[in-house]
């Protein structure tokens, strides 16, 4: 028998018809939130930044390809985890395909990690992933866009992420249960796996200068997590009751 509220079509065109006009002022409010965030300033970046990608080693400006602009995905990767970060891994997926619009339409897509570049190419290679992935191991990167710590900021309580110090759910103790789940499915400790943080970032190329333009850190990159618009459009929604995904090659055979 159904648990949910059941009517007639005449009624439910009338609620759909509500919430219609709910999801077009939400539409509006993103369009200008979205213009908010293109109107930030650049910030000009001077520092000389070295990746080991399949192309060999690269700087940032490399990343471009000849585009003017750089997405970077801050994929979760620690420099000796055994496996990728599966909630990284679940966005991801949806990368592929979507990386070649972008190119065309002068915007690189990138994934950057710690871990050695040998181990991003055969977890690529695993995943069945096309989008480029470059190393960030040998230089100071994730550190200065602050996605990733030092064992001694770790001790020290001086972890600054997603524009705050202190006060996130990774920094716990002891470890929130999905944190030590995620941190034992990578292959590594609750602590080594808090060093690593998810974000996004945008760089721009202007007149052969490098510009920071934007970075996003934690539930932010939601927006880019493409299963949960999907499941917020399916009859039950999320319907979460904790950690339920895996990686995509991970779930038993349907």
């Amino acid at each position: 028998m159904a648990t949910h509220m059941i009517g007639i079509r005449e009624a439910w065109l009338a609620a759909r018809l509500e919430l219609l006009q709910a999801e077009k002022e939400l539409t509006r409010r993103s369009d200008e939130i979205a213009r908010q965030r293109q109107a930030l300033p650049w910030v000009r970046i001077d520092k000389d930044y070295v990746f080991d990608t399949d192309q060999g080693t690269q700087s940032l400006h490399d990343l471009f390809a000849g585009r003017s602009q750089l997405l970077v995905y801050h994929f979760m990767f620690g420099p000796d985890w055994k496996a990728g970060c599966p909630s990284c891994s679940m966005i991801a997926d949806g990368f592929n395909g979507l990386e070649t619009h972008l190119a065309n339409h002068d915007v690189m897509l990138w994934a950057v990690s710690r871990a050695p570049l040998e181990t991003l190419q055969a977890y690529k290679q695993r995943m069945g992933w096309r989008f480029p992935w470059a190393s960030s191991g040998n230089g100071d990167f994730n550190f200065d866009f602050n996605v990733s710590f030092t064992e001694e900021q770790q001790r020290d309580g001086l972890i600054e992420y997603n524009y705050d110090r202190g006060g996130h759910a990774m920094d716990v103790t002891p470890a929130p249960a999905p944190v030590a789940h995620f941190a034992q499915e990578c292959g590594t400790d609750a602590p080594g796996y808090s060093r690593d943080r998810p974000g996004m970032s945008a760089f721009v190329l202007e007149d052969g200068i490098l510009y920071h333009a934007y970075s996003t850190y934690s539930r932010g990159v939601d927006g880019i997590w493409g299963v949960y618009p999907w499941l917020d459009r399916a009859p039950k929604g999320r319907n979460e009751t904790g950690v339920w995904w895996r990686r995509h090659d991970e779930y038993d055979k349907l």
